[in-house]
């Protein structure tokens, strides 16, 4: 008769507040050769504290052989306790192994049980134990019970069915610190500009451009500052097309508009003496950003004022000297005598006015569909499918897991506070009510996922030869970085093309993205079944890519850029100019954000764009999903990419007054969180 076996065990608890508990907590060891007795886990003292690392000692009448999973169960002690496990640890005795079961979630309830898989990363096909493959099984079953797609909005991303983030399941809710910070830090930011007595302000002007800088007080960063002072400048205005908070919109023009009738006459004056438009729109130095997206968008009425929207095409040359520079600006798509050409040689107060016009329409498509749908809800459809589909012990699971974190829980805050009939963008933003939607369904009839790839969005727009655009360089570099770490750990489980054609929870998964998730966009471009090897490793790399850079570019300056409120107003409460000459600092002051708007602009800029408090960096993995060797090995080489990649950055913006480290990865969070 064999010995009775006694099995190590250590179990972790989170480390973030609230995560311990005072409630029994039973573990079972299960085996190929059968299982352990429950047994209940009890120390003298406390056991289960915020951080712990307990040991304790599980008895089984005969070895269990090699170990399958580890079954967790919590039962209640007076009152119901949630708990959060990181992962438990059992060391076999007489074996130099130690079982690794990451778990990374909620007990929730009296009686739940959770299963844990040992932490080896597992495709369907490498299970080949019916208790294997039923835990699989199973655990999909509940989580597509708990994860189900719903459509917000006809003509966008299907999201979570959640009517709020109090409906989601504990597991992907934020810890409660970060819940306290994003709540407290936009009551901070409007307590901050209230107690000035501007926040009340409603419907009243600012006098001069000056009387901004009352609201520049505790809130304030070098480049808000920086734009405080230079935004009025030519070059400056340019410089954001590249690397501002929308630097995806600047295209190469080979020939003007047919709506945008500039003449070479037009715009000789800002141009170098020896040359002519025709010439530099061969040679390539012609730019365009078109904002006929925007064309008959219905305008957002506040307080009973309707506000005001223009569709505007800016051309722009790429001088030697000076840097991309704009030398037209055309304020409606349809050019007629009430839709004048604005010039640098016009009135200045006419010219400043038709930039500011340029930049308000850039508000409302960095907000809402670089940042909110290219980013936010293109994630959502990954994380949503990657919950239904993927078993956590998947190594495609394991791979994205911490680049999923958070991201629904903010993304329902954002419709429920930030979108709703009732949102701050109702409030104060002239896109906000219908408009928004109107215009987020627009940009996702063109969506591509070709688009989400750095090297064709660059190619396609015609600006791989620009000078000082640090997005597309840094974007390059990231993408390299990243795809090299996805390419290392798919061929670690992955050895052919097959591999990937036959794993039916891949396909599964990818159906789920392609015709569940990013349903109704005929022109998407994303097959709903993936065939080879570098078809997955090109897919993971743009999600991975889409919720760190892509991100962090356009959400992490929206506080630089539109915190000095001229700069990138929200909202415009006079109709665009119709004659230059009639242009007064009176109607630019009327134009621009009311006080209380301006105060509202530049709290929630604050709050969106500044380091979160309990952000993880990129490639920081803080719970660790892998555990076998080979996976750590190539994480370690990611991770020092990154970091060779940081300094590179670092020493290209030495000695720069402007500074570009929106893509620092030290500056970026591994998933979208805010």
């Amino acid at each position: 008769m064999c010995a009775e076996m006694e099995y190590k065990v250590t179990v972790a608890t989170g480390t973030s507040e609230y995560s311990g508990t005072n409630n029994y907590v039973y573990i079972t060891l299960v085996g190929e050769r059968g299982e352990s007795e429950k047994t209940v886990l009890d120390n003298p003292g406390l056991d289960f504290c915020r951080g712990a690392e307990d040991d304790y000692t599980v008895s089984s009448a005969a070895d269990l052989g090699p170990l399958i999973l580890v079954r967790l169960e919590k039962q209640k002690y007076w009152v119901e306790d949630n708990w959060f496990c990181r992962y438990v640890k059992v060391s076999v005795p007489g074996e130099r192994r130690r079982y690794s079961f990451p778990c990374y979630r909620w007990l929730v309830g009296d009686g739940v049980v959770v299963e844990l898989r040992e932490g080896t990363a597992k495709k369907l096909s490498d299970d080949t134990l019916p208790l294997e493959i039923a835990h699989r099984k199973t655990e999909l079953q509940e989580r597509q019970k708990l994860y189900r797609w719903f459509a917000w909005s006809p003509g966008i991303p299907k999201c979570i069915e959640a009517k709020s983030e109090a409906d989601l399941p504990q597991d992907v809710r934020f810890d409660n610190e970060k819940r306290s910070d994003f709540v407290g830090s936009l009551h901070y930011a409007l307590l901050e500009l209230s107690l000035k007595k501007l926040a009340l302000k409603f419907g009243k002007s600012w006098n001069d451009l000056d009387d901004f800088k009352r609201i520049f007080w505790k809130l304030r960063s070098p480049i808000a500052e920086y734009t405080m002072e230079h935004w009025r400048e030519d070059w400056f205005f340019g410089y954001q097309f590249l690397n501002g908070s929308n630097p995806r919109m600047i295209i190469r023009c080979k020939e003007v508009p047919s709506n945008f009738p500039v003449t070479g006459d037009m715009v000789q004056s800002s141009l170098i003496p020896t040359t002519t438009l025709k010439e530099e729109l061969k040679k390539g130095n012609i730019f365009l950003v078109d904002h006929a997206i925007m064309d008959g968008i219905p305008a957002n009425v506040i307080r009973d004022k309707t506000q005001h929207i223009a569709a505007p095409l800016c051309l722009l040359y790429e001088h030697p000297e000076k840097g991309l520079i704009p030398i037209a600006i055309q304020l409606e798509q349809k050019p007629d005598k009430d839709t004048p050409i604005f010039l640098p040689s016009d009135p200045p107060l006419a010219w400043l006015l038709a930039k500011m016009w340029v930049r308000h329409a850039e508000f409302q498509v960095f907000q809402l569909l670089s940042h909110l749908l290219r980013t936010h809800l293109v994630i959502e459809v990954i994380c949503l499918a990657t919950l239904r589909q993927l078993p956590a012990v998947h190594p495609v699971y394991k791979l994205l897991a911490p680049h999923l974190r958070y991201t629904l829980e903010i993304n329902c805050r954002g419709r429920t506070q930030l979108l709703s009939p009732d949102g701050i963008f109702k409030k104060v933003v002239s896109t906000g009510g219908e408009g928004l939607l109107i215009l987020a369904q627009r940009e996702y009839k063109v969506l591509t996922y070709r688009s989400l790839q750095p090297k064709f969005d660059f190619l396609d727009r015609g600006v791989t030869k620009l000078r000082g655009y640090f997005y597309r360089d840094h974007s390059l570099m990231l993408w390299d970085v990243i795809k090299n770490f996805v390419s290392g750990i798919i061929s670690l489980y992955y050895k052919s093309d097959s591999d990937v054609d036959q794993d039916s929870e891949i396909q599964a998964w990818i159906h789920d993205v392609a015709v569940e998730g990013f349903v109704d966009v005929p022109s998407f471009g994303l097959a709903s079944e993936l065939k080879t090897k570098e078809e997955l490793i090109t897919l993971l790399t743009v999600v991975i890519f889409t919720s760190t850079a892509q991100h962090a570019a356009t959400n992490n300056g929206q506080f630089d850029w539109c915190a000095w409120v001229p700069n990138t107003p929200c909202t415009m409460r006079h109709p665009p100019p119709t004659d230059k000459d009639a242009v007064t600092m009176g109607l630019i002051m009327d134009t621009l954000p009311d006080i209380s708007q301006s105060c509202v602009q530049m709290a929630i800029t604050w709050h969106l764009g500044r380091a979160q408090p309990d952000a993880i960096p990129m490639g920081q993995y803080v719970e660790q999903y892998f555990t076998e060797p080979a996976a750590l090995k190539v994480i370690d080489k990611f991770r020092k990419g990154l970091k060779e990649l940081e300094e590179q950055i670092i020493a290209q913006n030495e000695g720069l007054e402007l500074q570009y480290l929106y893509l620092c990865p030290s500056h970026m969070e591994n998933s979208i969180t805010i």
